[in-house]
C-alpha cells in the first residue's frame, strides 16, 4: 500500500512542471509536507480540471456513503480490482486524477520490527502518481468533499525487496493521457505499468515519521544503518 508521502516542493514548481494552476481557493494553503496522510489535503489534478490545481482529501469517500468515515479504509485502491470494487469502478472510468508527490514512505519488516524508508525519484523531481477521485454530498448541510485514493500496483525489481506493493507512478508522457476520460478505462490503464527499475533510490529513515504529528525534512535525512 502507499499510505504516507511527501511534497517539498513549491506552488511555482508544481505549476510550472504540471503546466496548470492552483485553484484561487488553495492559493492560500500551504502544500509543504513531510508526513502527507490520509484524511489529510492534498494537491491533485483531476480529469475535470485538468488545468488546475486543487486540494483533496486523500481517503476516497463515494458519492453513496454515509458519512465520511469509510475514506480512512479507502486511501489505495488495487489496480488488479478497481474496475471490479463498487466504491471504485465508476471513479476509475470518469474520475481519474494525477496525486502530485516527490516522494512516499514505505516500511520494510525486519525480524519483528517494520523499519520505514523513504523512497524517490534519483533527480529528485516531483512526479505523479495515477489516481481516483470523487465529490460526496453531505446529507446533512449540502456540504461537497473532494476525495482521492491512490492506485497501487506489484512492485519493480527495485521496491519488492522493502514492500509487496507500489503507488502507480506515471511517466510525464502519460499523465495527461491518464487524465482523458474519453480513452476506455481498459487502455488507460495499461499506462500504469511497474516502473524502470533504475529510476528510484530508497533509504531507511527515522521511525518519528509514525507519528502523523511529525513534519519537518528531518524525517526525510537517511540513517546511517538500520535500526
Amino acid at each position: 500500500m502507499c499510505g504516507r508521502a511527501t511534497l517539498s516542493k513549491s506552488k511555482a514548481e508544481l505549476e510550472k512542471r504540471f503546466r496548470a494552476k492552483f485553484s484561487p481557493m488553495d492559493e492560500e494553503q500551504n502544500i509543504v509536507n513531510y508526513n502527507v496522510a490520509p484524511t489529510q489535503l492534498h494537491p491533485v489534478i483531476t480529469s475535470e480540471n485538468p488545468d488546475q490545481i486543487q486540494l483533496f482529501k486523500w481517503g476516497l469517500i463515494p458519492f453513496w456513503a454515509k458519512d465520511t468515515k469509510i475514506g480512512s479504509r479507502m486511501i489505495n485502491s488495487r489496480i488488479e480490482t478497481i474496475t471490479e470494487k463498487p466504491s471504485f469502478r465508476n471513479a476509475v472510468k470518469r474520475r481519474r486524477c494525477l496525486v502530485l508527490v516527490d516522494g512516499f514512505y514505505e516500511w520494510k519488516k525486519i525480524d519483528n520490527r517494520k523499519q520505514p524508508y523513504y523512497i524517490h525519484l534519483k533527480n529528485n523531481a516531483v512526479f505523479a502518481m495515477a489516481g481516483i477521485w470523487e465529490k460526496w454530498k453531505n446529507p446533512e448541510n449540502g456540504a461537497l468533499v473532494y476525495s482521492f485514493s491512490i492506485i497501487t500496483q506489484d512492485p519493480n525489481k527495485f521496491m519488492a525487496p522493502i514492500h509487496n506493493r507500489m503507488p502507480a507512478i506515471l511517466l510525464p508522457e502519460d499523465e495527461q493521457k491518464w487524465l482523458n476520460i474519453n480513452i476506455p478505462v481498459e487502455e488507460a490503464l495499461q499506462l500504469i505499468q511497474p516502473p524502470e527499475d533504475d529510476l528510484l533510490a530508497a533509504y531507511p529513515v527515522s521511525n518519528q515519521v509514525n507519528r502523523v504529528s511529525e513534519n519537518s525534512a528531518e524525517l526525510v535525512v537517511p540513517l546511517s544503518t538500520d535500526q
